[in-house]
């Protein structure tokens, strides 16, 4: 079982306000309902105040200080946004961004505004012209703060393993039967280089936003403004949050690179899904011990139990993650004509996906810190098994030209227990050069890693 936060609800709905609660205030402070909120408060103000050095500029000349200084302190940092006033004006509205630009006309109106310039907030705007750059802004501090620095450590710890049992033997197991030995360190440092890989996939992918109105073509800016150049202004005002402008646009930004997003965090997810599997199959072989915790019980009747219940959490949750991240991005690219309204709940959940990967990323590296080699289990396998020399002989007899060198090794080991004594006899009668036969016969299980070692320090 996996082990629960203490002191938090017992009546929340999802296990990521209840029992894992306490493992993931960032990922709620990104992502719940408080964050959103935040984030359009954010756009509001910063959308205010670029009308104010641009197209408002002579309505919002007189604009009191303490009115300006408040809108540009939300813009750089929503977080003193009153959420509870907020949502009680939506209360009323039944529209939450609608109660956004309220609260914000109530607090500016507070602080002097004239009632001509709080006509400037929302200026021209739809709720999508909010919603689709909050969500942005969003998904951007998640991958960069969170996300991308837990694959990072991950990646990181799994190139220490690498580096430590870099020169260890390890049977490997294809089709999860006695196959050619590998190193440990090298699977750690296959991980590491996969999940580089798809790493570097998701922080390249592109954060794009709009502000071009009702339907993508600023009617309105241009019926009130028309000499302003308003596609030029948009693509100012979207680079100046940190994001890419999307120019082709309906009533909501397409979503298309959340679901690039998407998709290149599932793949790290995957590969991390792979590892988790395979640790628990190495733990299950006995190549590594479990470090008991003091306290913990594994099972409710069987005391000896240390059961790998870390990797069983990240394989879990990492299934979830990728499951959600998989409908986002088959869905949220699909609206019927201008707009549906289908994206909005599913929006709302996309700090679940999240919230899954990183309670997957925080027990995996648990798991990994607790896992201890056990390198003399390693050895006993790698010593019953002489028969996967039968790869190394046959090629060596291929490389000097002895007939059905496949075939012969195949008669001598498939199916049938094969000891050193065997394989150096075998090796003995071979017509080979004497030199060539006495590389083979210093062969052993053991040492036939290939560069596996080298392989695993790729950071050397």
């Amino acid at each position: 079982m996996s082990k629960p936060e203490t002191g938090q609800p017992a009546d929340a709905l999802s296990p990521l306000d209840g029992r894992y609660a306490g493992k993931l205030a960032p990922i709620r402070e990104v992502f719940s309902e408080a964050g959103l909120m935040r984030e359009r408060v954010r756009v509001e103000c910063a959308w205010f105040l670029a009308l104010r050095e641009g197209p408002a500029a002579a309505s919002l000349r007189d604009l009191p200080a303490a009115a300006g200084g408040w809108a540009q302190s939300l813009a750089s940092d929503p977080s003193a946004t009153d959420v509870p006033a907020i949502k009680s004006i939506e209360a009323r509205t039944k529209h939450d961004v609608k109660a956004v630009e309220y609260w914000i006309r109530d607090e500016l109106k507070r602080r002097g505004a004239g009632a001509a310039q709080l006509e400037w907030v929302h200026f021209a705007c739809t709720s999508e012209d909010i919603n689709n750059l909050a969500y942005a802004l969003m998904l951007k501090k998640a991958r960069d703060t969170i996300v991308l620095p837990a694959l990072e450590a991950i990646g990181t710890l799994a190139d220490s393993l690498a580096e430590r049992y870099a020169a260890v033997g390890m049977l490997a197991r294809t089709h999860g039967q006695t196959a050619t030995p590998t190193s440990v360190g090298k699977e750690f440092a296959n991980v590491a280089a996969r999940l580089e890989r798809q790493r570097e996939s998701l922080a390249r992918v592109p954060i794009l936003g709009k502000l071009n109105g009702a339907v993508g073509n600023f009617n309105a800016h241009v019926a009130a403004l028309p000499s302003v150049d308003w596609p030029a202004l948009s693509a100012r005002f979207v680079r100046s949050l940190g994001l890419e402008p999307n120019t082709h646009t309906t009533q909501i930004e397409p979503h298309d690179w959340i679901a690039e997003y998407c998709h290149a965090l599932l793949r790290a997810n995957t590969v991390l899904l792979d590892f988790a599997r395979d640790m628990w199959s190495y733990i299950s072989l006995g190549y590594f011990r479990q470090k008991p915790v003091a306290g913990e019980v594994g099972s409710s009747t069987m005391p000896h139990k240390i059961n790998p219940i870390d990797f069983e959490n990240a394989e879990g949750n990492l299934g979830l993650a990728n499951a959600l991240l998989a409908h986002f991005a088959e869905k949220l690219p699909i609206s019927r004509m201008q707009r549906d309204l289908t994206d909005s709940t599913v929006l709302r959940n996309l700090g679940v996906a999240v919230g899954h990967s990183v309670l997957a990323y925080q027990s995996l590296g648990a798991g990994l810190r607790k896992a201890e080699l056990d390198e003399a289990r390693l050895g006993e396998d790698l010593s019953r098994a002489w028969e996967v020399l039968g790869e190394a002989v046959q090629t060596v007899m291929r490389a000097h030209g002895l007939p059905d060198a496949y075939d012969r090794l195949k008669e001598f080991t498939r199916g049938r227990p094969v000891d050193q004594a065997a394989m150096r006899e075998f090796i003995g009668s071979l017509p080979l050069p004497p030199e060539e036969k006495e590389r083979l016969l210093l062969l052993e299980p053991r040492t036939y890693l290939g560069l596996a070692p080298a392989l695993a320090r790729r950071r050397s």
